[in-house]
Parts: structure tokens; sequence; C-alpha cells
């Protein structure tokens, strides 16, 4: 049976049979102290206080049965899936591969690569390692969608205006319905952020809904 959720710019009816919670690229590189994005001079706090919000969307998404898939954004060690223009960017010593506060930045294996320990993905939950920004550019997102006849994503991660943005773009010209979880997402700008969000939801929603892990909480508890 639907369930009527709290958004912008309307309220949104959803099934949460067909609902997956999708975590963006909450790695410890971009949101732990001492971390890449530190080291670029970002006040990681921003991102940090993404956490608690997305801690509870995970455990209300797991009692409610929806299906829960984690992003990463990396590379393979030999930078095979890393387009020259993106290893072009940056300092010299702050490049996708370069040696990092928490190993090879970027890299998968890598311990910066890692979600952090408050978030970690429980057995059978999907992880999808990206090289894009996006979560669906040369992955099988689309697939674990589509396995599990998925219709709605409840968006949360970082950062808002990038990853998280690019995700909601590339879902909406899929088909798929996205909220994005204000509180539960974050970025080094709190401008971009405000910014991101507004785009989201507007022009009666040209990309999607904006909602909160409070409403969003609130409406799985309901369904339950």
């Amino acid at each position: 049976m639907p369930i009527l959720l709290d958004a912008e710019p309307a309220p949104l009816p959803f099934d949460p049979r067909t609902t997956a919670l999708v975590i963006i690229d909450m790695q410890r590189d971009f949101l732990e102290p001492g971390g890449f994005g530190e080291s670029l001079g970002n006040d990681v706090g921003l991102l940090a206080a993404a956490v608690g919000p997305c801690r509870a969307l995970l455990a209300a998404a797991r009692s409610a049965g929806l299906l829960v898939v984690h992003t990463r954004e990396g590379h393979a060690p030999d930078l095979s899936d890393a387009p020259p223009a993106k290893l072009e960017r940056g300092a010299p010593t702050a490049r996708i591969g370069a040696p990092g506060p928490m190993g090879r930045i970027l890299i998968r294996g890598e311990p910066g690569h890692d979600i952090v320990p408050a978030l970690a993905p429980l057995p059978g939950e999907p992880v999808i390692d990206k090289p894009g920004k996006g979560a669906f550019y040369a992955t099988d997102l689309a697939r674990v969608l589509e396995a599990r006849a998925i219709a709605t994503l409840l968006v949360c991660g970082v950062t808002t205006e990038v990853c998280v943005h690019t995700t909601v773009r590339e879902a909406n010209d899929r088909g798929y319905r996205c909220v994005v979880v204000s509180d539960a997402c974050g970025s080094y700008i709190p401008e971009f952020h405000a910014a991101g969000l507004a785009m989201i939801k507007a022009q009666g929603g040209i990309f999607g809904w904006v909602s909160d892990s409070a409403a969003v909480v609130a409406a799985l508890n309901a369904g339950g």
C-alpha cells in the first residue's frame, strides 16, 4: 500500500516494496579528519553532519525491508578506468592515484576508499563501485534496481551538488522518481548544498522531490 511522504514541491505517495535507499559515497577520505577532503582545505564537519541522518534512514530502511544500495567513488589500482581529463585535475601531489593521508587517493582497496564505519554495509547490501560522479555510469546499478522492480529512489550522501546531483539526474532520465533527503546530504560549500536542493525541486520537481530524514523515517515507520 502506498505511503504518503511529506516532501517538496508536493507530498509524494510511494510503495516501500518498489523503493530503494541509495547512499552516495559516504567514504572515509571525504568525511573523516585527516582524509583527502580535509587535506585540500575543506571543513569535513560539513559532510560529517550528514552521518547521523543517514544512520537514521539506514535503520528505518532496513527495518522496512527496502533495498539498500551503497556507492563508492574510486578507480582500479592501475587507473585503467580513469579518463586522462580526470587524472590531470588538481595539484600534482593531490591527484587520483597519488599517495594521500589514507592511502592512494580514490583507489579501490585503500583505507580512504572505505565507507565510514557508522554506515557500513551489511552482508547482501549491494556496494556499487563507480568510476564517475554518477552511480549509473559504468556500473551495475541499473541491473540491481531492475531486478527488484524499483521505481522510487531515496537518495542521500555526498556531495549534494556533485555525486548526489549527478546520480539523481541520471536516474531522472531513466524514469526513476527521486527523493533527495536534505539533511542526509552534505557539501563542503554550503551555498552549493542549498542551490543543489533548490534545483531538484524547482519548476514542479524538475529532477524530483526534497524531503528530510525525519519525514522519511516517519513515513517508513508508518508503513511498517
